[in-house]
């Protein structure tokens, strides 16, 4: 029972991306009706403001006719072709979150078109659902990257918590070909550069670095993400694991964690760090001091638009 409760409170922390105590949204309902493209990019209480003129395109089925949860939204500058592309990935505990609180909207002034995507939760497919979905995200994206006005040889994602999970396997998991299921097979799922915020990276090393949860656990979110108790389930965690997949040719990392994160032990983050440069990759580690599960400002919202700049080369900033 006690469990349950931390659980419970579990999937509401992980489910906003970067002040872990602002509550969710009601837990998925049925999707309704895709909307029109909204020219006013009008900003709801979960994100920041759109630039004067930018385009909005919601509730895009990355794989037609498939799962509610499989759908993304599309926020453009104003005008632009060839743009570099931003993709956020929400947390939640691989259970809970939307694409509707999307962080990164606000590099939509940058000159970056900016994509925020639902998955497949844990309650409706275990991993590697998950993967899967931001795989075939990525695949669509780049194969409808002329009508949207974007440069296919430039994307960038972006997550936190579960996110930062899934966008890590999405840098080290690139050439990963038992993950890509579904349409658009002949695109590729790589990207060019992964922002990791407090991902967990590799699941039977976290409860060895105390957390506030049991993470071995036969109700945890881990295990419910692969379907069994972790540490009873060697080869299956393993294969969830963004560690496991690590190799020389991954896209640069930037990777954030607070030093007293309760809920993913900053050790999760220091281990795929040690791994990528070990491989060669390049990658910067930068802790938040003082931060538990979650954290914003000014200055790590600078370091990530430095980190994607750098990466991406976006255009410059658009005019109000």
């Amino acid at each position: 029972m006690k469990w349950r409760l931390l659980a419970s409170v579990l999937g509401v922390l992980l489910s906003t991306p970067v002040a872990a105590q602002e509550k969710p949204g009601p837990n998925q309902p049925a999707a309704q009706a895709p909307q029109r493209e909204n020219p006013q990019g009008r900003p709801t209480p979960t994100q920041p403001a759109l630039p004067d003129g930018a385009r909005t395109f919601r509730d895009l089925e990355y794989v037609p006719g498939g799962h509610e949860r499989q759908k993304l939204d599309l926020y453009l500058p104003k005008e632009g072709r060839q743009l570099p592309l931003l993709v956020w990935v929400h947390g939640g505990a691989w259970r809970a979150g939307s694409k509707d609180t999307c962080p990164a909207l606000s590099f939509v002034r940058e000159g970056y078109v900016v994509a925020s995507i639902n998955y497949r939760l844990s309650q409706h497919a275990i991993f590697p659902a998950q993967i899967e979905d931001c795989k075939a995200a990525i695949r669509w994206l780049r194969a409808n990257a002329g009508q949207y006005g974007i440069d296919a040889d430039r994307i960038g994602v972006w997550g936190s918590s579960a996110g930062g999970h899934l966008v890590a396997l999405l840098g080290t998991a690139g050439d990963a070909k038992q993950f890509e299921k579904g349409e658009h097979l002949e695109w590729s799922s790589r990207v060019q550069a992964v922002c990791d915020w407090f991902g967990p990276t590799d699941f039977t090393q976290m409860n060895k670095a105390g957390s506030s949860m049991d993470h071995d656990a036969a109700d945890s979110p881990e295990s419910h993400l692969i379907g069994g108790p972790i540490q009873n389930n060697k080869e299956k965690t393993a294969r969830a694991n963004p560690i496991t997949y690590v190799s020389r040719d991954d896209p640069p990392f930037l990777i954030m964690h607070g030093d007293r994160d309760p809920l993913v032990p900053m050790n999760q983050s220091e281990l795929l760090e040690a791994a990528l440069k070990s491989a060669g990759v390049e990658v910067t580690f930068h802790v938040v001091k003082g931060a538990g599960h979650g954290f914003g400002g000014p200055e790590l919202t600078r370091m990530v638009r430095e980190f994607f700049a750098r990466h991406l080369k976006p255009r410059k900033p658009l005019a109000d």
